[in-house]
């Protein structure tokens, strides 16, 4: 029997780009051939909580765009990958079966079904290696130690100590590097993978949507380019982002970021490359101020661990609420009794998205008003929303509920909240129509 051939893994999760990957450019540097691969892993899709699904159409659909879009990128640099519908832990003994793993390299994460996904892993692989990096975030972990003894409660403390003597990576060269090795026999084949593998029915985006865009990192950089540099839409950002109709009242990167097709670091770099352009004002700040607020979220759940999914919270807050389905389902169904709140659901029904002005005010209508567990609300908006993001998701939900970063209770008058952002009633007409 041959010897097995000695190769190293790029295993793909939420970091699917080319540009500005770390792992991808780690592994480059080493002298072993490497195999990258990307597992839709069937558990998650059959997997609910509260009755809700832990993906739905809207995100499985963006994400497959993303990996084929992926595909193409790394097919034009030789580098051979493997996507696969099946169990991970299961998909990894198969690799194992045909070559000597030495070294997994991946993006580095800390919340438990992202953990569990390791854990399979290293329980087929317990000899194999890993090399972690921190590329979900702009802040680099070395900093924020050298800043912080510990996460502040509160965004404000946080931005104002980070933002003193601001020290942000440069973008990791990956476009350019070659892969020049090669496996020798790769009798694993891709999965040709569609929305039906994955439990879902094909379907057509809706012609209101705000989010009209394909998943990949193409696309991504795409929308990038055209925000910035060709609309120039970033000049006004700080004033229309509050919006609710249209592609171009935010920046939409979200979707993108959440699945790493679009790095926090190069947004940033961007930035930056406009503002030596163009010149700063408000509305450039306010970009960065919000990537601030994504990374914010991300090491307060490094912090807390799962406290994040618990009823109480990480202040450990009482946390009172009815447990009435038919008000959740009126909730869910945009059946309640405001129009604001119940043209928001629809919109994220129908679409998949919802603006940031519309999920403050239905998060808080759900934990004040209607007084239901937040976590439902969560897991509702993690099934639904093209862009989840762990960390925000169930960051911002703990937020509203009061539970959270702020430990001030805050209700959005859902009523005023319309009055102000959609005076004219041209939201509620187009979705409520």
């Amino acid at each position: 029997m041959s010897e097995k051939q000695k190769i190293n893994i790029l295993w793909f999760t939420k970091d699917l780009r080319i540009r500005d990957n770390e792992s991808l450019y780690k592994i480059l540097q080493e002298d072993l051939p490497f195999l990258a691969v990307y597992i839709f892993d069937e558990d998650f899709y059959n997997e609910k909580q509260f009755g809700f699904r832990k993906i739905g159409k809207f995100r499985a659909k963006f994400l497959l765009e993303t990996v084929l879009d992926l595909e193409i990128n790394l097919g034009q640099k030789k580098i051979p990958f493997l996507k696969k519908f099946g169990k991970t832990q299961d998909l990894f003994k198969q690799i194992s079966e045909h070559f000597e793993i030495q070294k997994i390299f991946c993006q580095r994460e800390w919340t438990k079904e992202e953990l569990d996904s390791e854990h399979q892993i290293k329980a087929v692989l317990p000899d194999a290696k890993w090399s972690k990096s921190y590329s979900q975030l702009l802040l680099q972990a070395d900093f924020i130690k050298g800043k912080l003894d510990k996460i502040p409660l509160l965004f404000t403390t946080f931005r104002q100590k980070i933002e003193k003597e601001l020290s942000i990576r440069k973008v990791f060269d990956t476009e350019n590097l070659v892969y020049d090795k090669s496996i020798f026999d790769l009798k694993l084949k891709s999965d040709h993978i569609h929305l039906n593998t994955l439990g879902f029915d094909d379907f057509e985006v809706n012609e209101y949507t705000a989010f009209p865009f394909s998943g990949g990192e193409t696309k991504g950089l795409k929308r990038l380019n055209s925000y910035f540099f060709e609309t120039k839409n970033l000049r006004i950002y700080k004033e229309t982002r509050n919006g609710l109709v249209g592609e171009d009242y935010s920046s939409k990167f979200s979707a993108w970021l959440a699945n790493g097709s679009l790095s926090a670091v190069s947004i940033y770099q961007e930035i930056k490359k406009y503002e030596a352009e163009f010149g700063n004002n408000d509305s450039t700040y306010w970009m960065f101020f919000e990537l601030l607020w994504r990374d914010f979220f991300k090491y307060t759940s490094m912090q807390f661990k799962d406290k994040i999914f618990f009823r109480n919270g990480i202040l450990d807050q009482d946390y009172d609420f009815k447990s009435d389905r038919n008000l959740v389902n009126n909730w869910v169904n945009g059946e309640t009794n405001s129009d604001f709140i119940n043209a928001n659901m629809l919109e994220i029904k129908k679409t998949g998205w919802m603006s940031n002005r519309g999920r403050q005010n239905v998060a808080s209508y759900f934990c004040k008003i209607l007084k239901q567990d937040w976590r439902i609300g969560a897991a509702y908006c993690e099934e639904m929303l093209i862009d989840y993001d762990v960390h925000s998701n169930y960051g911002n939900w703990m937020y509203l509920a009061g539970v959270g970063n702020d430990p001030r209770s805050r209700t959005f008058n859902a009523k005023k909240q319309a009055e102000q952002y959609d005076e004219d009633h041209k939201y509620r007409n187009l979705w409520l129509q």
